[in-house]
């Protein structure tokens, strides 16, 4: 089914889409300062992924195919009547990105992905996303304590991160581990 697409635009000049990581949102580049460093030269197309901030949160792991990410970014393209952008993902906007490289190469004059590989995930990172879903499943206080070691530098990304909505993360988790 249709999925709410939650996305904001900034600045002038050629497409941007910023695609934030895991557990993020759209607010996470204003926090980093990439609007403020990029909005003069650019028309920033910034989307929550579904999932994520504000757009919808779908409980089925089924969900999070990777085509439906893709398509997601795409339809916001559509929207806003955009034949070609340029595409900055980082983490979960990476495997994106790559999502987008595979289903929707003609709409992107660039990718730019970091924080990802396009390799299959080796077993270490899949008992990982296990300990996480674990984590998720006994609620906020487990997840909190699980961030503690971040420090106080990721106080905004971990007050959004607590306030996501665990069981979409999980489904994502599962979706086939990001």
């Amino acid at each position: 089914g249709e999925v709410r697409k939650n996305y904001r635009t900034e600045g002038h000049g050629p497409p941007l889409v910023l695609q934030h990581g895991f557990t993020g949102s759209i607010d996470d580049w204003y926090d980093l300062g990439y609007v403020d460093g990029l909005r003069a030269e650019h028309r920033l197309i910034l989307v929550d992924s579904r999932g994520h901030g504000a757009s919808g949160k779908p409980h089925d792991p089924a969900a999070y195919h990777d085509t439906h990410l893709a398509a997601d970014v795409v339809a916001v393209l559509n929207d806003l009547d955009i034949p070609r952008s340029h595409f900055l993902g980082y983490s979960l906007g990476g495997r994106i990105g790559f999502a987008l490289g595979v289903y929707a190469p003609e709409r992107f004059s660039s990718l730019v992905l970091g924080g990802i590989s396009p390799y299959a995930r080796i077993p270490t990172r899949k008992a990982a996303d296990r300990q996480r879903i674990r984590i998720w499943e006994q609620g906020r206080e487990a997840y909190a304590a699980s961030l503690e070691p971040l420090g106080p530098g990721f106080d905004r990304y971990k007050t959004r991160a607590l306030a996501g909505d665990f069981e979409a993360f999980i489904a994502m988790s599962r979706s086939h581990s990001l």
